[in-house]
């Protein structure tokens, strides 16, 4: 998830008309310019999030090999790009009066974000974040059965063995982490609100 992160953030601060400079004057409309940077992000963005990570395992299992480096990269490439699209519907959806009144004060575009969006924004991103993590959590299962490595390997090595208690154990396990997720996701909400 840290490394959907660091390109999920990035990607949905550009692909969002949130801190257009020629939004937030009087005109209303995004220019040609910042159109020329968004719809490539929002394209790479539909790319990453339209291939299953599944099918993003299976490509990085032949290109680095079995283990869990495959998983990582086919969780990570795969949730970057929802994570980008929702950031950007959240920027755009929040108000944007207070990003809008400090550009037009001439305040750079990261602080307008980081004043006027990110603070209106922030329960609704980390909520999602939460719920994305808990997502990948139970998708790491997946990817262990194609040769992606971490727990859904160790499970299909316990079933294959006939280890009942160790499957029931492991499952458990996600059980508890779902919760935790969960859990966390209503501290962090009520937090913020």
């Amino acid at each position: 998830m840290a490394l959907a992160l660091l390109l999920a953030i990035p990607a949905g601060l550009l692909a969002s008309r949130a801190l257009s400079l020629r939004a937030a004057s009087r005109r209303g409309r995004a220019g040609l310019g910042s159109r020329v940077v968004r719809l490539p992000v929002r394209g790479l963005l539909i790319f990453l999030r339209s291939v299953p990570e599944i099918v993003w395992a299976l490509l990085f299992v032949r290109a680095v090999g079995l283990g869990p480096t495959a998983g990582v990269l086919a969780i990570a490439i795969t949730y970057s790009g929802m994570l980008g699209k929702v950031y950007a519907e959240i920027f755009e959806s929040v108000d944007q009066r207070p990003a809008h009144a400090l550009l037009q004060a001439g305040s750079g575009r990261l602080v307008a974000f980081l004043y006027g969006i990110l603070p209106n924004a922030a329960a609704e991103v980390v909520s999602y974040t939460v719920y994305r993590w808990e997502c990948a959590v139970r998708a790491s299962v997946v990817m262990g059965f194609v040769g992606a490595g971490g727990l859904g390997q160790q499970i299909d090595l316990s079933m294959r063995m006939f280890a009942g208690a160790e499957v029931a154990s492991m499952l458990l396990t996600f059980l508890l982490l779902v919760i935790l997720a969960d859990l966390l996701s209503r501290l962090l909400r009520w937090r913020l609100a």
